[in-house]
Formats: structure tokens, sequence, C-alpha cells
């Protein structure tokens, strides 16, 4: 259950946690059209606090609205300062930010007419997404029964609202057989991604992952990529099977919620050790030096932002640290 905080950002206006309320004819509530984000901060190890790949994600944002054919009424620096604001106003250094872009009250059916586009920006605490011993140990998945959309059935580029049912059946489905998370297939039998998450396997230190065919273009996705190139590493963008999956040496989950979560077990089949292996733990450990400002040569993917006075945090500050030189 998400914590109540105080502020949420509305139309440009920080209001009160329990006034930021919708019309019960809100359009995107009846049919699903709208656009969200899920944007990261992080404590730094210096006791300062910065938000992830921030401008990515606005970036994102916008081109989902585009294909949508939602104009915001807000422009990108404006969206960038509301993620700030709403993360200074509520004392989060550590937090979870959802701009959601939507379609208010007026006209009903699938034709919205002329109906308000509006924007909500809301922060709240969240620690690790697929459970606190995740990152640690692995989760355990299943290959879901619910295919991952075609990209003329459901627009895949762009993080739509309406294109997650298909996430909550896989996901719900996958917690009633008592496995943690869902992987999804496309309509030709591929291997696509988690119901949240993009998909990596590593094979004799070959990393692949899915390309986008049908899968959403993930920041965190993008970061690994490039990380795992930056340490020498092969990694390709192809289409793989699930049997491929079964005998991988390594498969890990990416996103912004699960951060990098490794897979231990598919459909009752071990993966590699049943274990994190050396290419996760590697790029894991760089991945959170990163978040961390602790890795220079990714600096310019953090965007600092100040607490608002008075606020404590969330988080304790840690003792300053020489930062990594990766």
């Amino acid at each position: 259950m998400v914590e109540k905080l105080k502020h949420i950002w509305m139309n440009g206006k920080l209001v009160d946690w329990d006034k930021a309320t919708v019309h019960i004819l809100t359009h995107t509530l009846h049919y699903g059209m709208g656009a969200f984000e899920g944007i990261r901060s992080y404590a730094s190890h210096d006791g300062g606090q910065a938000i992830f790949r921030l401008k990515d994600h606005v970036r994102r944002l916008f081109d989902s609205c585009h294909i949508a054919n939602l104009k915001i009424p807000f422009s990108k620096p404006q969206i960038t300062e509301g993620c700030k604001e709403v993360l200074s106003a509520n004392g989060l250094r550590e937090g979870y930010v959802r701009p959601l872009v939507y379609l208010g009250a007026g006209a009903m059916g699938v034709y919205p007419a002329d109906n308000p586009v509006d924007v909500a920006i809301i922060a709240w605490k969240w620690g690790k997404y697929l459970g606190p011993e995740a990152l640690e140990k692995g989760i355990r998945c299943k290959i879901s029964t619910f295919c991952r959309y075609s990209p003329n059935t459901m627009m895949t580029r762009g993080k739509l609202v309406g294109n997650y049912t298909t996430s909550v059946l896989a996901k719900s489905e996958a917690k009633k057989e008592s496995y943690d998370e869902a992987i999804l297939l496309d309509v030709d039998g591929y291997v696509a991604e988690g119901s949240g998450e993009n998909i990596f396997i590593v094979r004799d230190n070959v990393i692949k992952t899915t390309p986008f065919t049908c899968i959403l273009p993930g920041i965190t996705r993008d970061t690994i990529m490039r990380v795992a190139r930056d340490l020498g590493y092969e990694v390709v963008e192809t289409r793989f099977t699930r049997d491929e999956l079964y005998i991988a040496d390594e498969v890990l989950f990416t996103g912004t919620a699960a951060e990098i979560t490794p897979i231990r077990e598919v459909d009752g089949r071990q993966i590699g050790e049943g274990k994190p292996g050396p290419v996760t733990r590697k790029i894991q450990g760089v991945f959170f030096d990163i978040v961390s400002g602790r890795a220079r040569r990714y600096a310019s993917w953090l965007d600092p932002f100040v607490l608002r006075k008075g606020q404590d945090g969330a988080a304790t500050p840690k003792p300053k640290a020489k930062a990594a030189k990766v």
C-alpha cells in the first residue's frame, strides 16, 4: 500500500494529498487513454540526493503522449521541475515519482472530443519492487499464458495507461501460482519482457536482450546496455526463445521499479547455478554506484534537487566517500 505523504502536484500546483481527486467521469478511468512514467530518486554518497535520468524519462513521457495524440499543457522544463518539487515538498531523498497525463471529465464514449488533458505528479516511498531479498537472491518466474501485444494492436513504444491491462493479468496469474513475476512471450512465441520489466539473458559472457518489436524502450534497459558495453561485454539485441531462456547462464530483469533483479528460476527450471551470476553482480554493482553518485563517468545521468527547508528526508545521509572512477 502506498504510504500517505503530504503533497501531490496537480496541473502546476501542489495540493494536499487527500484533496488530489478526480471526477468519476474522468475519461481515462473509463477508456485507458493516458500516459505515465516511473522515475526514481536516490540518496547520494555525499549526503545529497538526485533523480536518475530525469530528462530521459520526461522525454519518454512526451513521446508517449505524442503517440497517444495527447497534448501536454506543460513544457518539458515545467514537468522536470514538477518532479523535483513534489519530492522536495514531501521530504523524499529516495522515492518513486509518477507523472501521469490523463483525459479529464467531459464527453464519454471512445472519442474524447474536447476533454481537458490533465497532469499529476505523485511521489511515494517505494523500496524493492519485487521484495527485499530479490536483488540479493534472485526471483522465481513463470512464462505467462498471456502474450505481449502486437505493435499494431497497442502502441508499444508508448508507456500508455491501457497497455498495462495485460501486465496486471500476467502478474496476478504468476502470483496465484506462487511465482514472483511473469515473463510474457510475443505473438510469435519469442520472449518479450516481464509484466513491468525488460529482460536480459547471459550465456558464455554474451548478453542478449529483446529488440524493439513489441516492448517498451526501457531507460534502465538502455542504462544496462551502455554499462555492459563499457565493461567490455558483447551486447546483442535479438529475439530468443523460451528454451534459450531455460539454458542461459544468467537471466535478469531491469526497470525503474525492479532496478537490476536476477532471476534464479523459470517454469521450475533452475537458471545457471540458481543464484545471481557474476555478470549480473558486476552490472548491479556499477548501477548502484551510478545512482548513488559514486561513478563519475555517468554523472550526467543524475539530476540533483534540494529538499524544502524543514524537511528531514526519507533516508539518513551516508558518510562522504570518494567517488568511483567507473
